[in-house]
């Protein structure tokens, strides 16, 4: 039964799922439109989002009927709103958001509104799980130790948070030591179909979707649920009840055949698909799976795989409702009547997966699942797959030095000294969300090298070996050499989330240790699931046990190793590698193995299922053919092979029915907001404005609400500005914003001993982006910056005119604000790129930073600009600084600004060629058009950005 048509429910769409039930909005209603038969279901769940929000003064009519246009296979240049129904944060880039409510609530009370009144508007959590670190390992009391000293790091930031779980409204915080965001979203957080109160007592139910500041929020994707990462002004501007727009769709489906072979894991299967996708190109697009191959793949074997969408460059990657997904929502604990509501709106709405070929995509690839093999991927990037019999000449073509002789005439031999060096900053920083530099600095994630490739039928068998180098560990001595592995670390919510590769890592620990195996004292050992779940059916099995003989302890429920935070390795193995520049690698069971991210003193880094994890530690080197050469000696003397101790599947399987059930996971998250007593006796603030410690160092009142008055300031022509860099292409968001560790002499290392913090307790950027001082001072502070205003010198430096003295770029601002000269940035084609960060806009607006002048800009780093009140101006087609003459010593001058801008509309540039700063007196001027793309983009640059527009209306209506 539908409801009659009306201004906010234009299409006729709402109606009823049945007596009792929710209400919901019928794709049917537009049936003649489009043909949903073959539409893709990420196309029917956007679509489903704006026949329910159209009408309610921000989607409109025409916004359904842009995206009901949408054909497979045809480009469209169009834009469309998406209102997700909520956001997940993590602790890092949580962090800031809260600090941006917080003063909010500030500045309303300045503006004589209620503080109480800023909330966010859309149901939002927060789970707090970047900033443990590994610095105790191997021992039963590793966990408590690392918890504890992860409070004494991060208790500031700790404070604001705890504040803001009882302070504001729908916002819900998952506190240190419970999990990872991703996998606590997967296994608690996500309904897969919502319902909620529409305001007049009736529910409505509706899609689950979700924005998270983190890029691996796609994981949630295998649930069914459309969702992605975002950045941290996308998510704010979310929180207070704001569209996010993109693209028309591109939807490029992957259409699975058969099933995995034995011995072949989910690990194995994602590597093959990223591999896949990272060939074809799906930057960018929307991936969907389907096939009958779906009914082969366990939800957890999917997830995995939607977890690596930002490592193969997709938006997301969505799996469709099926059995599978209600299985595994049963399990995890939902309740019946939960269950019960996926499954009736999933096949009212055509969201559930069908028998066959599936929908019709924009572009279509197959693949066979009987063609899985197992493979880890590196030694640099994820997308570089080693197939694992050719792992040992991988290793070895891509780090040749030290290879000589052949292995039993070395054994003697005095370890030669070498030069490896770790940039000091690096390695006194820990931990660090974004990776710390090691050599080349302006590497940013995708221009690795690729891996050699090795053909295994052509390649001879190498008989040299690396030369060993004596060290003395617990008083015995052992050996490390180039391929040794430093690190092996069961980590990420990529793995810890399936149980098949969980269990399948425990029993083969299991029978390891059976065999006599063990793990050196060389190799930091860890396991850090995402889930206290994990823990729980891994003790029911009796598999904890093996696994601490192994040396995985439980060190920590969070992101650690995949993230950076590894920790130190053993003082003397650190010593080895750095005076014999040595090669050592990291195995993870992690997403991402860019070089330097793990640890600074592991430069190969290879992802790997957990089994191989605990292999690979057992071998205790990645110079290896697990296939064909043995892990080790067994207790009965006779050498002792992987496929001796790989499990068998069917065991597998019967651990998992005998040791998970849903109980297990009520018990988890039955409590799971509450925290520890180290949580729950954190100092914080009553009331609902927050109280900012006046000598802290990770949090601070940001100025962003400084002066604001209830009506805005006219929007005005910008005169007499002076640019504060000249940079080229590509440049990406980690040459903008503050990342990874914090150099002493830098601005910002200065700043922070100056406040008492010495360089050991610098903690990373990314740990203090909740205080602007020192997020300022790290805007553009990437030591390999090249800045044209200073020719031949790399790092965060710029000059001043017209007296020409160089200067830090953050002290250089400082001075043109004390003199009240608005600042540019001048750039190339694709600036902003790289991943989404919310100090990429911050920084550079309260550097002074009034427009940004480039060839083109990355989509959301255009849209933050806005958001921060900065101008995005783009050159014409054609036209360059180069093209143009111009050199950033002119003095700029826009106009066309005053009064009312329109969307795109065109602006006049002129630059002055200001004699005192070298110039010749001339004026260059030309046209270029103002990005701002649409009505809204216009709204927030009026109002000074999106805080102070959303600020000044619920003053307004407060």
């Amino acid at each position: 039964m539908t409801t009659p048509r009306s201004l906010d429910d234009p299409f006729g769409a709402r109606a009823t799922l049945g007596p009792g039930l929710p209400d919901l909005y019928r794709l049917d209603a537009v049936a003649d439109r489009i043909d949903l038969a073959t539409l893709p279901v990420t196309v029917k769940i956007l679509l489903e989002n704006l026949l329910r929000h159209a009408g309610g003064g921000v989607v409109e009519a025409g916004d359904v009927e842009t995206l009901l246009a949408w054909r497979p296979g045809v480009a469209a240049e169009a834009e469309i709103p998406f209102m997700p129904a909520r956001v997940l944060l993590q602790d890092f880039t949580g962090v800031p958001a809260v600090v941006d409510l917080a003063v909010m609530r500030d500045a309303m009370a300045d503006l004589g509104g209620d503080p109480a009144k800023v909330n966010p508007l859309v149901p939002a959590d927060l789970v707090i799980d970047h900033s443990v670190q590994i610095d105790r390992f191997g021992t039963p009391g590793a966990f408590a130790f690392n918890v504890e000293r992860e409070y004494e790091r991060n208790g500031e930031r700790y404070q604001l948070l705890r504040w803001a779980q009882t302070a504001f409204r729908d916002l819900r915080v998952v506190p240190p030591g419970t999990g990872i965001v991703h996998q606590v979203n997967l296994e608690f957080l996500a309904t897969v179909v919502t319902d909620r109160d529409d305001g007049s007592g009736h529910r409505i139910a509706y899609p689950d979707t979700v924005v998270g500041t983190d890029s691996h929020t796609t994981m949630v994707n295998g649930l069914g649920v459309l969702g992605y990462g975002v950045g941290g002004i996308e998510a704010e501007a979310v929180l207070l009840g704001q569209p996010l727009y993109q693209p028309m769709p591109h939807v490029v489906g992957v259409r699975l055949h058969g099933a995995l072979p034995r011995g072949s894991t989910a690990t194995d299967l994602v590597l093959v698909v990223t591999e896949l996708l990272r060939a074809h190109g799906v930057v960018g697009a929307f991936v969907e799976f389907a096939g009958d191959g779906l009914a082969t793949l366990a939800l957890a074997d999917r997830t995995t795989i939607s977890n690596m969408s930002p490592e193969f460059g997709a938006t997301a990657t969505l799996f469709p409702i099926d059995d599978e997904t209600l299985t595994y929502l049963r399990l995890t604990g939902r309740s019946p009547e939960r269950v019960d509501l996926v499954e009736r709106y999933a096949r009212i709405q055509g969201l559930w997966r069908e028998p066959g070929d599936g929908p019709v995509f924009d572009e279509l690839l197959e693949l066979d699942l009987a063609g899985v093999a197992p493979s880890v991927a590196g030694p640099r990037r994820p997308q570089d797959r080693v197939p694992l019999e050719t792992l040992r000449e991988n290793f070895r073509s891509n780090f040749p030095n030290g290879l000589e002789g052949v292995l039993a005439d070395l054994g003697g031999e005095e370890p030669v000294p070498g030069n490896g060096v770790v940039e000091d900053a690096s390695a006194a920083s820990f931990p660090a969300s974004d990776p710390p530099s090691f050599a080349s600095g302006d590497q940013v994630e995708d221009v690795a090298p690729a891996a050699e490739p090795v053909d295994p039928a052509a390649a001879d068998v190498d008989v040299r070996a690396y030369r060993p180098v004596e060290v003395q560990v617990d008083g015995r001595p052992y050996a490390v050499r180039t391929g040794s592995v430093a690190i092996a670390a069961i980590t990420s919510c990529t793995n810890t989330s399936n149980p098949t590769v969980m269990v399948g890592a425990g029993l083969l620990a299991r029978n390891a240790v059976a065999r006599g195996l063990r793990v050196e004292p060389t190799v930091k050992t860890s396991l850090a699931p995402g889930s206290r779940a994990v823990t729980g059916y891994l003790e029911s099995a009796g598999l904890m046990a093996p696994l601490e003989t192994l040396g995985f302890d439980l060190v920590g429920y969070g992101c650690t190793t995949c993230i950076g935070n590894s920790g130190p390795l053993h003082e003397a193995v650190a010593h080895a590698v750095e005076a014999n520049d040595l090669v050592v690698a990291a195995v993870l069971s992690g997403n991402r193995n860019f070089e330097g991210r793990i640890h600074p003193l592991a430069r190969a880094s290879y992802l790997a299922s957990p089994p191989l994890v605990v292999a690979f530690a057992l071998a205790g080197r990645v110079d290896i053919d697990l296939t064909r050469e043995p892990l080790g000696t067994g207790s009965d003397g006779r050498p002792v092979y992987l496929a001796d101790i790989w499990p068998e599947p069917d065991e597998i399987r019967s651990v998992i029915a005998d040791a998970i059930d849903p109980e297990l996971f009520r018990r988890t998250y039955a409590t799971v907001f509450d925290g520890d007593d180290a949580w729950r006796l954190l100092p914080i603030p009553s009331g609902d404005r927050y109280a900012w410690a006046e000598g802290s160092t990770y949090i601070a009142k940001p100025p962003f609400f400084e002066g604001l008055t209830l009506a805005p300031r006219p929007v005005g022509d910008i005169e007499g500005a002076r640019v504060l860099a000249v940079l080229g292409d590509s440049v990406t968001t980690d040459h903008i914003s503050p990342a990874g560790s914090i150099a002493a002499d830098s601005p910002a290392g200065q700043w922070l001993q100056a406040h008492g913090v010495g360089p050991l307790e610098f903690n990373s950027y990314g740990a203090r982006r909740g205080h602007h001082e020192v997020m300022m001072r790290g805007t553009f502070a990437n030591i390999r910056l090249r800045n044209r205003l200073v020719q031949g010198k790399e790092g965060p430096y710029t000059v001043h005119l017209p007296d020409g003295e160089e200067g830090f770029i953050y002290d250089v601002a400082m001075r043109y604000g004390a003199e009240g000269v608005p600042l540019a940035v001048i750039a190339g084609r694709e600036y902003g790129s790289g991943s989404s960060r919310d100090w990429a806009a911050k920084g550079p607006a309260l550097l002074g930073v009034r427009f940004a002048l480039a060839e083109s800009f990355e989509r959301i780093h255009r849209s933050n600009l806005v958001g921060m009140g900065v101008l995005p101006i783009q050159f014409k087609p054609g036209e360059s600084a180069a093209s143009l003459g111009l050199t950033g010593r002119e003095v700029y001058s826009v106009t066309g600004l005053a009064g009312q801008p329109t969307p795109r509309q065109a602006v006049a540039v002129s630059a002055f060629r200001d004699p005192t700063s070298g110039g010749d007196g001339g004026t260059r001027r030309f046209d270029a058009i103002a990005r701002l793309d649409g009505p809204i983009d216009v709204e927030y640059y009026l109002a000074g950005g999106i805080l102070p527009a959303v600020l000044r209306r619920l003053a307004t209506e407060s």
